[in-house]
Formats: C-alpha cells, structure tokens, sequence
C-alpha cells in the first residue's frame, strides 16, 4: 500500500518578489538591500515618509529606473538576461496610474485611453472606440467625457481617466502611485471604493503607493512600511500598529492615524 505525503501548505504565488534591492543616483543610495514580495491578488498598501523611495520603487520594479544590485520578478519572471520581446510581453500584463495621472494633455479621453492599445495590440480603429468605451464606463465616468480634454477634467476625473488607461490591455496587476492624492475626503474614498470593487471584479493584483490613512485601513489586504533603504515591515495593518519602530508609531498612532482607525471603526459597526 502507498502512503500519500501529507499536504502541506503552499507559499502564496507572488506577483513581485524582490531581493537585495540597490538603487542610488550618484552617491546617493535610495534602497539599500530591500526585500519585498507583493501577493498575487491581494491589494498591498505601500507607505514612507516623504522623500524615502516609494514612487522610485515603483519605477525600478517597471524597469524605468536601473538598479544596482538585486534581483525582480515580476510573475515570476526575472528582469535580469531579458530579451526586449519578452519584457514587452510581461509590460503587457501590468498597468500604472502615476501621480497626478499623467495624461497627455493633447488627448482626449479616449485617445488617453488608446494609447497602450495602439502600442501593443494591432485592431482596428472601430475595436479601440469600443474598447475605450468600455474602459471608460468600467472607471464611473460618463460617456461624454470621453470627448474632453484633461484640462476640462475635475481632478477626480482625471484619475478615473488615467485609472481607465491603465486598465487598458486587460492587466493582471495595476500599479497606483498616491492615487488618492490631491482629491477631497469624498472623492477619494469614492476612488477607494472603485478600486477594491474592479480588484475583486478583475481579480487584480493592486500595488499601491499611498500616504492616505483611509485607503491602508478600508481597502488594504497587507502594508508595508519603507525607511532607510528597506521594508521595515509588512503584514495586516494590525502588525504595522503594534510596531515599536519610531516612524511607524508616529505614522499610525498620530492624530490623524487615530482618527483614520476611528472612521473605519465607525463604518464597520
């Protein structure tokens, strides 16, 4: 008779794995040594002071920014030895909303929205309207803002636009660069809202680099923690509470961090 080995649990497939990570400009060094893995599936809330290397981490991990040392994955593939050909099929599998969402001022809506199609997909003209459309629609804008420019956007608009263009090629995994940033109180737990309903809906990996209090407590599976060149530390936000590290205690158990763990305290009650 044959005994069957006994189950044990897997390691959660990662989206990103990153290890020894080294990027400086000049003699500056911005990460020195930093190791972190972003889950497949889950929304990892990224934070640091101001100035630490969050949006830099971001741009290395896509490959806009060289590092020094190290090693990336992303999906499981590494960086390093990539032929051009294969590192476009891997970008075709993410999507970035940047700070301040980066639209082209000359495009409209839609044709923001197009760009990643008309770069990687060879479809007709007719197929990326009704994809844009699509895109569009999927965001909460209405169809007649597909026709405007960003300078006619309010600037919760201008995210869900450029949130529409990152979702543009259908992506595993969406990068978000402080999306939430310069909206109002309403505005951006209503963009809190629209992220955690398309990650569930898409079955998303969500990356997200944020300093917004609310967005870590409402919509976060796991944060973590950037200073001094490394994670300090990740996991559920209960961890990153109970952490003794100076800036994170500040960071959490502060005014507006209290407030912040009161709201979502309210909400769920």
């Amino acid at each position: 008779m044959t005994l069957l080995a006994s189950h044990t649990p897997t390691e959660p497939e990662l989206a990103v794995r990153v290890r020894g990570l080294v990027v400086g400009f000049g003699s500056k060094i911005i990460m020195n040594g930093l190791d972190l893995d972003v889950r497949r599936g889950e929304v990892l809330g990224f934070v640091g002071g101001s100035g630490t290397g969050k949006s830099v981490l971001t741009r290395t991990i896509l490959g806009l920014i060289h590092k020094r040392a190290g090693s990336i994955e992303v999906f499981g593939q590494d960086f390093d030895g990539m032929a051009p050909a294969q590192h476009r099929a891997l970008e075709r599998r993410w999507g970035v909303l940047f700070q301040h969402g980066a639209l082209f001022s000359g495009l409209t809506v839609k044709q923001n929205v197009q760009v990643p199609m008309r770069e990687y997909l060879g479809i007709s003209q007719r197929l990326m309207d009704e994809l844009a459309m699509l895109k569009i629609e999927m965001v909460g804008l209405s169809p007649d803002a597909a026709d405007k420019f960003p300078s006619e956007l309010s600037g919760g608009m201008i995210k869900r636009a450029a949130l529409a263009r990152a979702l543009a090629l259908d992506p595993e995994m969406v990068f978000l660069d402080e999306p939430t940033s310069g909206l109002d109180p309403i505005g951006a737990s209503e963009f809190d809202d629209l992220i955690a309903t398309l990650q569930k809906t898409l079955g998303l990996t969500v990356f997200m680099v944020t300093h917004d209090l609310d967005s870590l407590y409402s919509i976060c599976d796991r944060v973590a923690a950037l200073a001094d060149g490394k994670v300090i530390a990740v996991g559920p936000i209960a961890t990153l509470e109970a952490s003794e590290h100076p800036w994170l205690r500040a960071y959490f158990h502060g005014k507006r961090g209290r407030l912040a763990a009161a709201n979502i305290n309210v909400g769920h009650g």
